[in-house]
């Protein structure tokens, strides 16, 4: 399994982000080619000014290679080019192979 997370920062603000998020985003991310799961939280434990990251999203996909395909698709470029319009704290995208321990 492979995994994709992003860490958002805290954004200019907070209603406007979790509504776009949530009625546009999200809706855009479920269309994702070869997502076999996702998930998110918009109240991360010590959600203050100081903690850094505002909101979390995790997405499962098969392999690397997999969500290659599910970003470089015509889905992917939508949800990739929605980020700029809520996300105006920023956001940490990182993705790795899941080892079972």
């Amino acid at each position: 399994m492979h995994k994709l997370l992003v860490l958002y920062p805290e954004p200019h603000n907070r209603a406007e982000f979790a509504e776009h998020y949530e009625t546009t985003h999200l809706p855009l991310v479920q269309k994702l080619p070869g997502m076999l799961a996702c998930r998110y939280s918009l109240d991360l434990s010590g959600q203050d000014e100081q903690s850094g990251y505002f909101a979390v999203f995790e997405a499962d996909f098969e392999d690397n290679d997999a969500l290659g395909r599910a970003l470089s698709s015509p889905e992917g470029a939508a949800v990739q080019a929605d980020v700029p319009n809520y996300a105006t704290g920023g956001a940490i995208i990182l993705d790795y192979p899941v080892i079972n321990a």
